[in-house]
């Protein structure tokens, strides 16, 4: 993460990061080009409106723009490969995994995934992750929302702006081996893939992706998904195939292995690291419980 003092250096790695010129971004704030520079320079601050329409068109967190745009700015770290910000340099690792066990409260910033807005920010939450080249559809979160109603949420910050969602699939075990032995790949994953795990033998929950803008609102997902699965009293298996670092994180917390990583698509997609699949099932989960619960 690179720390941040002011919003016009926020803006102009935002340019840098997205090959955007001062014209360009002018035109999508549906400004005068001068606007762009004096917001640049710090010359002036951006006004109510344009906050929430700089959120809306470059997809940083509101927190972020808010921290900076002010007459006395606090600095914030923020990266833009993962959409994630700290307010300190010893508040960008994650916590102990018993802190996130230790979560048993409900929280209102987190309910299961709903209205189109929801599915908009998703869909365009999920492409952070390099490995996803093509949008999920609308229809497949739709369906993974009613069959597994639990895993699938989203996040909102204090201010209500969209900070994170999880989207999990519940999939067969027999298509879940296809993807693990790469005969298959989750592009591939219809509507008509998803069942009801309830019914099934050994469900997979398959993490499609889990994402948030900081520490406290991925705890606020990692216990949601904690609390579902120490429920769970049948066999099951729990994978993930991601290409973030910050996702790594939630893998190694539950103590899952890696089954296959593909340095060659890295080169491809030209990733800060490998897509790796994950894997893990309810033996290995619940050892891992009774470690961290003792």
């Amino acid at each position: 993460m690179k720390k941040y003092t002011s919003l016009g250096a926020l803006l102009i790695d935002f340019r840098n990061f997205n090959s955007m010129s001062q014209g360009e971004l002018a035109s999508k704030f549906d400004v005068d080009i001068r606007t762009i520079i004096r917001w640049e320079k710090n010359a002036t601050l951006l006004k109510p409106d344009k906050e929430e329409a700089m959120v809306d068109i470059t997809f940083i967190p509101y927190q972020v723009i808010r921290n900076l745009n002010a007459p006395v700015s606090i600095p914030t770290f923020y990266d833009f490969n993962v959409r994630r910000y700290s307010l300190s340099s010893i508040s960008k690792e994650l916590p102990d995994p018993n802190w996130i066990l230790d979560l048993k409260e409900t929280f209102d910033r987190a309910r299961t995934i709903k209205y189109d807005s929801d599915l908009n920010d998703i869909i365009r939450g999920t492409l952070i992750q390099p490995h996803i080249l093509k949008p999920i559809s609308k229809e497949l979160i739709l369906k993974a929302v009613e069959l597994l109603p639990e895993l699938n949420k989203i996040t909102f910050d204090t201010s209500g702006y969209y900070s994170g969602h999880c989207v999990f699939l519940p999939i067969s075990k027999r298509l879940y081996n296809k993807i693990r032995n790469r005969t298959f790949t989750e592009e591939e994953i219809t509507v008509d893939d998803l069942i009801d795990y309830k019914k099934q033998k050994t469900p997979v929950f398959y993490m499609y992706d889990l994402n948030s803008d900081c520490n406290e609102n991925f705890l606020i997902l990692a216990s949601e998904v904690f609390n579902f699965l120490k429920n769970i009293n049948s066999k099951y298996y729990y994978a993930s195939y991601v290409s973030r670092s910050d996702s790594y994180d939630l893998n190694t917390i539950l103590g899952v292995y890696i089954v296959w990583e593909d340095k060659e698509l890295q080169k491809e997609i030209k990733s800060l690291a490998p897509p790796r699949l994950y894997e893990s099932n309810d033996e290995l989960f619940n050892k891992f419980l009774n470690k961290h619960l003792l």
